[in-house]
């Protein structure tokens, strides 16, 4: 074939090359939820824009959420993925380009004079040195195209993997943190209830003596006084594993000096969220970023599967210099070359390629249906919150009154026993109900708090570029 004529027909087949692209143009779906949520107020602004920095006041838990980003060995396998997957897609994308290798050899072989042709030995020798093109796929049909952008979608994917890994540790801290602080407070309020009952229990086993009170209402208090005891015991217990929960999100000790003090005022500084929008949400959340990456990487293999029932062209090519001897190698007149132009065309496979574009089509619906899933169920996140966000408002206050009229109920019973007019029983299911519903008032303070984290989260809140 002359030269020019084979220069032409690679020109043209590198041409055709960027003409066609069997891969479905991409549609992101329809969002199969309600346009608005169903407890938000009109707000404006986005969770996403708030850094976590910004979004959380104590200034422990701040440090805290710096040692776990920097240790958690969760965290670092997700970065590790990201590593992993960019190197697989510059694998992936390298082979849109000719590989060009320079090779060199040498041969030396002896014929004994018995196979030669003139009845004596020869030795022969031949050295070449190339440079070449080795089996390079002209892309007419997309398909190592759709290769590489798969492996892109997939790398894309796994940062935002990445990024949902970050948010969800944010959030995990700062619930064991708050977890931690209300159980220290839980133990202070058992604690002070035991002393509180210790000194009742020993003045009344003094009157017991003097015959100015009864053994059964000692016995009576001596329950209060055990019952508290019990539960200092069992709040000790738990704050040890509140600390070693979060030891292990932190992936390092806590230090002494970050530990929580109680449900202080510097962790009710959590602001108000916004909440935005539904729509905001596909923006945002990195979660539903990283299942639409998925979706585009299905979509890419569908014109992999496609370019499989059209011809393959690949092209090898070598030009360099041969000699039988080292020292001519690149002397004038031994220059040589190579081109090799290779042509697969798909006659009888058993149906191996129809199968293979079924099962890409399937995996598309299924990246499809898991893409809607993924927003149904952000959506729902944001909803639940935003219900428990009023609702354990208007709980918090009414627990508030509940705590004021228990300890006015204990009074007053106090002073009924104290004149004689009731027994030392009612005081007993007095200080009970109080205990229990300054215990409920904690933790309905912890659970404002946690559903503040919660609709962080939910709104793709935590991350910051300046982190990624």
């Amino acid at each position: 074939m002359p030269r020019s004529l084979t220069l032409s027909l690679v020109a043209a087949a590198l041409v055709l090359a960027g003409c066609a692209n069997l891969a479905p143009a991409y549609e992101r779906p329809a969002a199969p939820v309600p346009a608005a949520y169903p407890d938000a107020a009109p707000e404006s602004g986005l969770a996403a824009d708030m850094d976590w920095r910004t979004f959380f006041a104590d200034a422990k838990l701040r440090s805290l959420i710096e040692l776990a980003l920097a240790n958690n060995r969760d965290l670092r396998v997700a970065v590790l993925n990201i590593e992993q997957a960019r190197a697989q897609y510059r694998v992936q994308d390298a082979q849109t380009l000719p590989t060009v290798n320079a090779t060199g050899s040498g041969t030396a072989a002896r014929t004994p004079a018995s196979l030669s042709g003139t009845g004596a030995a020869i030795t022969s020798h031949q050295y070449s040195a190339n440079l070449g093109v080795s089996a390079y796929e002209l892309d007419l049909f997309g398909r190592v195209r759709n290769l590489s952008a798969q492996a892109l979608e997939q790398f894309l994917a796994t940062e935002q993997a990445r990024r949902t890994a970050q948010i969800s540790l944010v959030a995990e801290v700062t619930t064991a943190y708050l977890n931690w602080a209300a159980d220290l407070e839980r133990l202070a309020l058992a604690q002070e209830t035991l002393r509180s009952q210790s000194e009742s229990y020993r003045l009344t086993q003094t009157r017991v003596e003097l015959g100015a009170a009864s053994a059964l209402t000692l016995r009576q208090l001596q329950t209060s006084v055990e019952s508290a005891r019990v539960d200092v015991a069992r709040y000790t217990g738990q704050v040890a594993q509140d600390r070693n929960a979060l030891a292990l999100l932190l992936g390092t000790p806590v230090p002494e000096a970050l530990a929580p003090d109680a449900l202080g005022d510097a962790l009710n500084a959590l602001p108000e969220l916004p909440a935005g929008v539904p729509s905001d949400l596909l923006l945002r959340r990195p979660d539903l970023l990283q299942s639409e990456h998925q979706l585009k990487a299905a979509t890419a293999n569908i014109g992999v599967a496609r370019a499989a029932f059209y011809p393959r062209i690949s092209l090898t090519a070598a030009a360099g210099s041969s000699s039988a001897d080292l020292s001519g190698l690149f002397k004038a007149g031994s220059g040589s070359w190579s081109f090799i132009p290779q042509i697969s065309l798909p006659i009888f496979d058993g149906g191996a390629n129809q199968a293979n574009l079924d099962s890409a089509r399937a995996a598309q619906g299924i990246a499809v249906a898991q893409y809607e899933k993924a927003i149904q169920t952000a959506f729902r996140e944001v909803a639940d919150a935003l219900a428990q966000r009023s609702a354990v408002g208007d709980q918090l206050q009414a627990q508030g009154a509940l705590v004021q009229a228990s300890g006015e109920v204990l009074q007053m019973s106090q002073a009924r026993f104290d004149r004689g007019v009731d027994s030392y029983l009612d005081v007993l299911d007095a200080q009970r109900s109080w205990y229990a519903a300054r215990q409920t008032l904690i933790a309905t303070r912890l659970a404002r708090l946690t559903n503040g984290v919660t609709l962080y989260k939910a709104l793709g809140g935590g991350w910051s570029a300046a982190q990624s």
